[in-house]
């Protein structure tokens, strides 16, 4: 196992790499100075600092939860004169004690309106409209939120189809150029002193843009990266491996990388064979809120621990409905079921047959059809629970193949 020393004490430890799949260990971070995640991994999704239908007791009816939880600067921003009266950050006011804080932009889960940035500036949107961000301000509400470690500001708009190179080189430009006052001003701040800051890597879909950005960016003194603008539904996924690929290689080897906006399973078993470590955990929110429950296989090894979260070999989500001639909500994926449909009316199976999670274990796929009906909001907690158990069962998969070579049986397990 090689170990590398991020600054501030951050630590990735490599034990293996297969055709560019990195398995490890980031450690030595947090307020502890005790937190680590394993890689491949992703982070605990929230929203203001709040895991989406969960409270804090029952969120930790799950076991094995991410050590490091997600918060975005969109959904702060307007409590920043509060975080900064409080003056012991998010973690303190939350209640989320132990775990490590990581402060994006914005939610990976919603769109923002674009055509707000400047030389200067960019926008977040919170409750109230817009709100506009200089570097200056952009720090002041790290430093009252308290993160370990944060992406630095960013021109993240040019993820758009049919962007003009002249506004990707602009937008590349342009974060260098926040990411250079980010961390002078980082140097500067008492609250951000055991913090680390993850340097954006910018470039939409021009390979020689995304090259530059990466190099740039590497040269500078950052604690990792993160991988923007590859969020685009019109983005194929040959070209986004292509580019994450040239990306990584241009990236120094002992500090992750962290992609933001994907979180599709199939999309994320290719972005860890394009090098990426560390994903998002937005992905079972978004299913939650169609009404939908994550089913689908990843076990490649039929031993008894990994045989809890065996799929129960019913046809996908995507081919049943098509099948019988119903239409799923907009932007299902092949990887769900939609518990909207009557076929579940009567439906007495759990969600996934075998799962350890509250839902399945104590209700069926009738009761929650039933909830979905009657709008009951029990729906949104108990689809929540099922959907990120399933969703770090998979990436639990998805390490044990890494580390068995097995990858391709899990990715025949996932798309199959």
């Amino acid at each position: 196992m090689s170990e590398c020393y991020v600054p501030g004490g951050m630590k990735l430890e490599l034990c293996k790499v297969v055709r560019g799949c990195r398995l490890g260990v980031l450690s030595a971070f947090g307020h502890s100075g005790q937190c680590s995640i394993e890689l491949p991994g992703c982070l605990l999704y929230t929203r203001c600092a709040t895991v989406p239908h969960l409270t804090q007791d029952t969120l930790h009816t799950l076991t094995n939860l991410p050590a490091v939880t997600h918060v975005t600067l969109d959904s702060l921003a307007e409590h920043h004169e509060v975080l900064e009266e409080f003056k012991e950050g998010v973690r303190k006011f939350a209640g989320l004690h132990e775990t490590a804080l990581y402060c994006s932009l914005r939610d990976p889960s919603t769109t923002s309106p674009t055509g707000h940035i400047t030389n200067k500036t960019v926008s977040v949107w919170g409750s109230g409209g817009r709100i506009e961000l200089t570097v200056a301000k952009f720090m002041a509400l790290q430093a009252a939120i308290q993160p370990d470690f944060y992406q630095s500001m960013a021109d993240g708009e040019t993820w758009q189809e049919n962007t003009s190179r002249k506004r990707v080189r602009k937008a590349v430009d342009r974060t260098l150029a926040h990411l250079d006052e980010c961390l002078i001003l980082h140097q500067k701040m008492q609250e951000l002193q055991q913090a680390e800051i993850f340097g954006v890597v910018e470039g939409g879909d021009i390979l020689e843009e995304r090259v530059r950005s990466a190099r740039e960016t590497a040269k500078r003194p950052v604690a990792g990266f993160v991988l923007d603008g590859f969020q685009s539904p019109a983005m194929e996924q040959d070209l986004r491996s292509q580019l994450i690929t040239a990306v990584t290689a241009e990236l120094p080897p002992e500090k992750p990388r962290l992609l933001q906006g994907v979180g599709r399973p199939d999309e994320v078993i290719a972005l860890v064979e394009a090098g990426v470590d560390l994903f998002e955990g937005f992905f079972p929110f978004q299913v939650t809120e169609r009404g939908c429950a994550l089913n689908f296989n990843f076990t490649i090894t039929p031993d008894s621990e990994s045989a809890v979260l065996e799929s129960n070999g019913e046809l996908s989500a995507v081919k049943e409905l098509k099948e019988n001639g119903d239409s799923g909500p907009e932007n299902m994926t092949q990887f769900e079921i939609n518990l909207k449909d009557t076929r579940y009316r009567e439906d007495f199976r759990p969600l996934v047959e075998g799962c350890d999670c509250y839902c399945c274990k104590n209700h069926t796929r009738a009761y929650i059809h039933h909830l979905l009906m009657t709008n009951e909001l029990l729906t949104g907690v108990l689809l929540m629970l099922h959907n990120i158990a399933h969703y770090l069962g998979f990436f639990r998969a998805l390490r044990a193949a890494v580390a068995s070579d097995r990858l391709q049986d899990l990715k025949d397990r996932v798309l199959q």
